[in-house]
């Protein structure tokens, strides 16, 4: 996980200019936890908050193409700043908790290794089941470079929704473009098709300030010779407000260094409550730069390699080696997924 300054923490899967002149030593010297390193990107304009993207139809089918191979692999993101504030963490709205279970395509009855046990700090995932179909990478152009992240294909009434960060869809006041979700990427392969977004949106507050608490974003695709998304890849499960301290399972194609984005990698562990400026999850994962947007699994069984998603990879702090953070689904993400799902 590459991070910035000191005490400042690092949004996974956004590419950013280093700023000229500037060293790793200068930019050491900026120590105010979360606050947003303007050096390294200018800040959004001022003005009524941004209205979630919407792609016309010539739009999706320029995405398309626009995603070769080659430029697939060569999306290589790099780390930003959070905008995260020093202030208090603000409270996630909660009720009642809601699971929504997967619906998946049957699995072919044959016999694969599995991982092992928890807790794993971060590695390929061999267990093959439905996981290996539901995630993919997620690419983008972002102030005119090549971007990627990670999403995760979901139950949903329109069978056409895909989880991810909020970071991954919006960042500093202007949604994505050429947004393609790429499911069981390899190496520059796309098994399954490539995906354009018909529409991207994220929580209010991400949309509004990008606060940290909420870095939860969504996209519609569009159909693919004239299938849903789900009726090719199947869809994960969800659960709402489930609480903190589970047993959890995190996924995502990491692209940063030891990582090259070619492989799904995935951590496993106990999460514990971000005990410093988010109200997030954390759990202990090496997993870098492009693995953010990633789903976090309860109730995960390796055997079929089905959950139900609870979070997604975030950010992590530079003084907090290998440990991914990721933001709590309570009521706010699930109005975002019942919008989704909605549209």
């Amino acid at each position: 996980m590459r991070r910035t300054a000191r005490g400042i923490p690092a949004v996974h899967g956004i590419p950013a200019p280093r700023p000229a002149g500037r060293s790793r030593a200068a930019l050491g010297t900026l120590t105010a936890a979360g606050t947003l390193l303007a050096l390294l990107l200018p800040t959004g304009q001022a003005g009524a908050a941004p209205q979630p993207g919407h792609r016309t139809a010539t739009a999706q089918t320029t995405s398309v193409a626009f995603w070769t191979a080659d430029r697939m692999r060569a999306a290589a993101p790099l780390d930003l700043a959070t905008p995260t504030k020093r202030s208090a963490p603000a409270a996630v709205p909660r009720s009642a908790p809601l699971k929504v279970s997967p619906t998946l395509p049957r699995l072919p009855g044959t016999t694969r290794p599995l991982p092992g046990a928890l807790p794993q700090a971060g590695g390929p995932w061999t267990g093959g089941g439905a996981v290996v179909k539901t995630t993919g990478r997620v690419f983008f152009t972002y102030q005119g470079r090549n971007a990627s992240c990670s999403g995760d294909a979901v139950t949903s009434g329109n069978k056409s929704t895909v989880i991810t960060a909020g970071h991954c869809v919006k960042l500093q006041g202007a949604w994505h473009t050429n947004w393609v979700f790429v499911p069981g990427y390899h190496d520059g392969q796309a098994p399954y098709g490539k995906w354009p977004a018909s529409k991207t949106l994220a929580t209010p507050q991400w949309t509004a300030s990008e606060d940290i608490n909420y870095d939860v974003g969504a996209a519609v695709v569009a159909p693919l010779d004239g299938k849903k998304l789900t009726d090719v890849v199947g869809g994960q499960g969800l659960s709402f407000n489930s609480g903190y301290s589970k047993a959890m399972y995190a996924f995502g194609f990491p692209a940063a260094a030891p990582y090259d984005g070619s492989k799904l990698i995935y951590c496993s562990g106990n999460t514990f409550k971000d005990p410093l400026f988010s109200q997030d999850h954390g759990l202990s994962c090496n997993m870098t730069g492009g693995s953010s947007g990633g789903p976090w699994f309860t109730s995960f069984d390796e055997k079929t390699g089905t959950g139900l998603q609870s979070s997604v990879n975030s950010f992590g702090y530079q003084f907090l080696p290998n440990t991914m953070f990721g933001p709590y689904f309570g009521d706010d993400a699930k109005n975002l997924y019942n919008t989704a799902q909605a549209s």
